[in-house]
């Protein structure tokens, strides 16, 4: 008669029972749990006044919440209730900590539309609002982005359209919530971002991107004028002025040489130059070694400071790892901050410009930690030792508080404060976690390091089923970050994207798979040379030895079916995973894919010049084809679930139709999960719900049954 779908639900169960019996006695929990709890990031202070905000995303709404010294009650500022996939950003207290200001709404996409995951049919805008620190309704300041709040807090500046316009912050005086029609500032060529105000706001500092060149521009507000600071054939960026308003700091690139295209695994020299306004004159302090520059730049939030006491601060990896660095303006010693081999992340100042906070991985490689050191050198102490996650420092203006968010890995990142004089840490956010968070029910990853053929090591995180069992052998699957500049760390990931994938290796292991994170080479926190590994990607898919060592060192541990092994992840993890099945099904029998990269040649010609790794020449391109999975279909024979979203700006979606034929061609098993008008990191937590229920099903049923 055969089996029924009853019947074969049952015998499930059944077997499910025998080898994962926590499934059945209260041990297991559900992807809406482990998905469920609250969510903080973007960490804010006001200047004058000891007062923080934030943004808190729980199952895809976002709110923003606030509080003050020195009882940091938590209080809720906005009133969102729906999964809208409207992301809240650029938060920005007043120096008085009056009122915040933020950004809602996405970036547009090439053809000037914003994203609007849940198809609604008024569409989606990205506005700036404003609202009270002590509560009421928010308004609209104006569409736009990027906004600055001037430094007596009652003006913001702001971009719209690339150009730059100024509007008072206060309520519209119809009071309807919507904000006057207010003309540019001023009109100037170019791609007009990163603007500063000067400390007296009387100028504001620009960068004029011009293509292969960019000015350093400065508005004089009373002269309704625009002064070029050295003008020249280079990229000019990262403007900051000297706290007197007399000087201007900035970061000097080589300009684009005929045919050069971006390349994010390259690097570029970098010279600090300071300019004296009244002078008109620029001089170089201080010229990197070598080509140390570009990530240093791209990556940290502030690559450049000039702090209260007169120091410059920046990043460089001109001695092999991300460090931060001190020189005083007109040049002279240059003082490592952070040595060792470790990487100098997110940072702030205290308001006086002595001490200098940082997250690192300093001792302890696949976490982070806050440190602290003074400005002009000297030896950094450690302030959150243990087995957590700190990263996002916001000293507070009384100095007498450090704002943080912290992890561990059994939950995701919370805010912290620490207090500087007794070194005593507190959670102020959430005051308690949701009850059907499965935070006892978590496992602790273990620190693995192992070797790819080529004798490099590798690190990553390996997650074992709870309570499992001498002698059962379980299916595995391997987890890649995407980036490729990121490294998954021994707890939550203080990334969104990172963290919802963290929580999806959990719910793996919770569900019986052996789950193991690898950190392969391009990625972060090993240094330079790690990252900047040869032959990597589009030039070589070195890194896939690395994810082959991953399988081989599955097949050996005791715990591990060695004939049910899998692959799954984003973006760059999406195209390591096609790579795995494109050439060795035998090793890795199923995959799930999110908006990976498929072709590296068809990136580069269709997507953007050179793909953003420089690719360009018959001969680099087809070394690029020969790097991707479509360059070995004939040997792929796994089944694979693939899952996009169709307005994504990071990956052409076209990689995945065009795979999707290919393998439909060779009678390949594949199955396809596809979200209209969503991004390349989904913004909706009903997609990532969607995406990894569909996920886990797919393994159960390529890799268990």
């Amino acid at each position: 008669m055969g089996f029924t779908k009853f019947s074969q639900l049952m015998l499930r169960v059944t077997l499910m029972s025998l080898f994962f019996p926590w499934l059945l006695f209260g041990q297991s929990f559900t992807l809406e749990q482990v998905l469920g709890a609250p969510y903080s990031f973007n960490l804010v202070a006001a200047s004058k006044v000891d007062r923080i905000a934030w943004v808190v995303n729980q199952k895809g709404v976002r709110n923003i919440w606030t509080a003050a010294a020195p009882d940091f009650k938590p209080k809720k500022l906005t009133k969102y209730t729906e999964d809208d996939g409207q992301p809240l950003s650029n938060l920005q207290l007043t120096p008085d900590g009056t009122t915040l200001v933020y950004v809602r709404g996405g970036n547009p996409n090439r053809a000037g539309e914003n994203p609007n995951p849940t198809s609604n049919p008024e569409g989606a805008e990205q506005a700036i609002w404003a609202i009270n620190t002590e509560g009421g309704k928010p308004w609209k300041v104006a569409v736009g982005n990027h906004p600055r709040i001037s430094p007596d807090g009652r003006e913001v500046l702001y971009l719209h359209k690339r150009q730059f316009y100024l509007t008072r912050l206060t309520l519209p005086d119809s009071g309807d919530g919507k904000p006057k029609t207010i003309k540019p500032l001023f009109k100037a060529r170019g791609r007009n971002g990163n603007p500063v105000w000067s400390p007296d706001g009387n100028r504001i500092a620009f960068v004029s991107n011009r293509g292969d060149h960019s000015f350093i521009g400065i508005y004089d507000r009373q002269a309704h004028r625009i002064n070029w600071v050295a003008p020249d054939v280079d990229r000019d960026g990262f403007p900051v002025w000297s706290p007197d308003g007399k000087s201007l700091a900035f970061i000097r690139t080589p300009g684009a040489k005929k045919g050069e295209l971006r390349n994010i695994t390259g690097g570029n020299p970098f010279a600090l130059m300071v300019a004296d306004l009244e002078k008109g004159i620029a001089r170089k302090i201080w010229q990197s070694p070598k080509d140390d520059g570009g990530f240093a730049q791209y990556y940290p939030a502030h690559p450049l400071r000039w702090t209260q006491n007169n120091r410059l601060l920046f990043y460089s990896e001109h001695e092999g790892w991300m460090h931060i660095y001190s020189i005083a303006p007109n040049g002279g010693e240059v003082i490592d901050l952070t040595p060792g081999s470790s990487e100098a992340e997110h940072s702030d100042v205290t308001g006086d410009g002595k001490l200098l906070v940082f997250s690192s991985n300093k001792q302890d490689i696949d976490r982070r930690h806050l440190w602290r050191v003074a400005t002009t050198g000297g030896k950094a102490s450690l302030l959150t030792p243990g087995k957590g996650i700190e990263t996002n420092p916001v000293v507070l203006a009384s100095g007498k508080y450090i704002a943080f968010r912290g992890a561990t890995a059994r939950h995701p990142q919370a805010i912290m404060i620490l207090s500087s004089s007794d070194k005593k840490v507190r959670r102020i956010f959430p005051e308690t976690w949701p009850e059907t968070f499965p935070r006892d029910k978590l496992v602790i990853p273990q620190q693995v390091i192992f070797k790819a053929a080529d004798g490099l090591e590798i690190h990553g995180q390996l997650f074992l089923p709870p309570q499992s069992k001498s002698g059962i052998r379980y299916p595995a699957v391997i987890f890649m970050h995407g980036g490729p500049i990121r490294q998954m760390l021994l707890g939550w990931h203080y990334r969104g994207y990172y963290a919802n994938a963290y929580a999806m290796n959990q719910y793996l292991a919770n569900q019986g798979f052996v789950v193991l994170s690898v950190n392969y080479r391009s990625g972060i926190g090993y240094g330079r040379d790690f990252r900047r590994a040869k032959n990597q990607g589009p030039r070589g898919a070195s890194e896939y030895k690395d994810i082959l060592a991953a399988g081989q060192y599955l097949r050996q541990r005791p715990e591990v079916n060695p004939e049910r092994i899998g692959l799954w992840g984003g973006s760059y993890g999406g195209y390591l995973t096609a790579l795995g099945l494109a050439r060795d099904s035998d090793l890795f029998k199923a995959g799930v894919d999110l908006h990976g990269v498929h072709d590296w040649a068809f990136r580069a010609t269709d997507f953007s010049p050179g793909g953003g790794w420089g690719l360009q020449g018959e001969e680099l391109l087809q070394k690029a084809y020969n790097s991707s999975p479509v360059a070995n279909l004939s040997f792929w024979s796994s089944p694979i679930l693939l899952i996009h979203g169709d307005d994504d700006r990071n990956v052409l979606f076209q990689q995945t139709t065009d795979l999707v034929q290919r393998l439909r061609k060779l009678g390949v098993h594949v199955e396809t999960l596809i979200f209209p008008d969503e991004v390349h990191g989904f913004l909706r937590y009903e997609s990532w719900l969607k995406a990894y229920t569909a996920a886990t099903d797919f393994f159960k049923r390529f890799l268990m049954e």
